[in-house]
């Protein structure tokens, strides 16, 4: 379903996301990896724009904001609160919050729930693709070469900081 977000929102709806090659992306409500140079493109790429995520997402980072980026924090849980963080209900309300920013881009976060919830709406998906087969029980949803184009790939091999040979991919949903 290609849901043309530019339309509904002054800025474009982008997910970032690490993903195995099988798209998982956690096991229990963690990364099960360590990826010094995946966290320096997330950093790089993100500074300065709003961050929406769930709130397990949150809570999974140690639940505090990240600096040089406004966070959005999705809950079903009315009374929850965090620091230096905005509390929406729903993905449109988190849309909306982020409108205030006057940014170009928004960037959905995870978790898997809020990646589904996300997908009709998202017009870019930043994907670090890790060459690996890692356990987890939490996915990213596969991405249909009919609906998305690959723009822009970056290979990074294993390294000692980097257990995993990694791929940093932009596909942007055709219209």
């Amino acid at each position: 379903m290609n849901n043309d977000a530019s339309n509904l929102f002054p800025f474009r709806i982008s997910a970032i996301v690490a993903a195995t090659r099988g798209n998982v992306i956690g096991k229990d409500n963690v990364m099960p990896w360590h990826l010094p140079a995946d966290l320096k493109y997330f950093k790089q790429t993100t500074w300065g724009k709003p961050l929406i995520m769930g709130r397990k997402t949150f809570e999974s980072m140690g639940g505090k904001a990240l600096p040089g980026r406004p966070h959005i924090v999705i809950t079903r849980q009315m009374q929850w609160s965090a620091p230096d963080v905005e509390v929406t209900h729903n993905l449109l309300d988190a849309f909306h919050a982020a409108a205030k920013y006057q940014t170009s881009e928004v960037f959905v976060t995870g978790g898997a729930d809020i990646f589904q919830q996300a997908w009709p709406y998202l017009q870019r998906i930043y994907l670090t693709r890790i060459h690996a087969d890692i356990e987890g029980n939490r996915y990213f949803p596969h991405i249909d070469t009919h609906e998305w184009q690959l723009i822009h790939e970056q290979y990074q091999e294993a390294d000692e900081k980097n257990t995993f040979a990694m791929s940093f991919q932009v596909w942007e949903r055709k219209r």
